[in-house]
């Protein structure tokens, strides 16, 4: 008789969205929000010391807002993270505007897909010269998969695009760098989940994505600085070399558990 797997469960779904001074982006990414076929359980927007409407954009909207004073990406991120009460954690970025499906096409993923903790997804650009967006996104994203990949081992995350289970997060939480700003926490997490966890592509969770990285050539260094910071900041342990024996191992121990669980 053969064995049979973990079955796919329904799961609450926590949306987080860190903010820091974009009261506008943050109002068309909850209407966007507002209108999915699947809506998330809870929308937890963590206000980064903002200036501006942010949070009261977010209370006006329905929801929950809590606040992370500590300056950065990697720590109000990481604020949301640990607030949430669903069970699968789905990350955006203020202005984002996801597509009407990317809830309910992660959390589908995620019932199909009991073997795996986190999920990447797809982007395009939704602002800049028309002409410019589809070129520019393919290069930006495959650039970033194609550096990352071989230095990681694996698929990278995309922090404007991303899900992970809740029980994945809690065993990184604590070691995850979010107390420096100056680090891409979407990389800084690739490489603490991507340590033990399973990374799938989900290609048809579609995102649209600001082309603000490239307002500036300063804005655009700035980004490029930030993440050879964080590769270099987990150095010696996770040189590349080490983490590609790691995910050969782990590779072979599926493949064997596979075989058993098939004869």
């Amino acid at each position: 008789m053969t064995a049979r797997g973990p079955q796919p469960t329904a799961e609450s779904v926590t949306v987080v969205i860190p903010v820091k001074d974009d009261a506008d982006g943050l109002r068309r990414c909850l209407r966007a929000l507002a209108l999915q076929t699947r809506r998330p359980d809870e929308i937890v927007v963590v206000d980064n010391a903002s200036s501006d409407a942010s949070a009261d954009v977010a209370r006006e909207n329905g929801t929950r807002v809590i606040s992370c004073v500590q300056p950065g990406i990697p720590a109000a991120a990481a604020a949301g993270y640990d607030s949430a009460k669903g069970d699968l954690i789905l990350r955006l970025d203020a202005d984002c505007i996801p597509a009407a499906t990317w809830v309910e096409v992660m959390s589908t993923q995620a019932r199909a897909r009991p073997e795996v903790d986190v999920f990447a997804g797809a982007a395009r650009f939704v602002d800049g010269p028309r002409f410019l967006r589809s070129p520019l996104a393919v290069a930006y994203l495959g650039a970033y998969a194609a550096v990352l990949t071989p230095t990681l081992g694996h698929l990278p995350l995309f922090g404007s695009n991303l899900a992970m289970r809740r029980s994945a997060w809690r065993r990184v939480s604590a070691t995850v760098h979010r107390g420096d700003p100056e680090m891409h926490d979407d990389l800084d997490l690739s490489f603490h989940l991507g340590k033990e966890h399973r990374i799938r592509f989900v290609p048809s969770a579609a995102m649209g994505i600001s082309m603000r990285p490239f307002a500036s050539a300063s804005a655009f260094r700035r980004r490029v600085r930030r993440g050879i910071r964080t590769v270099v900041r987990h150095w010696p342990e996770e040189f590349a070399p080490i983490r590609w024996a790691r995910s050969a191992r782990r590779r072979a121990v599926r493949r064997r558990s596979a075989l058993k669980a098939s004869s």
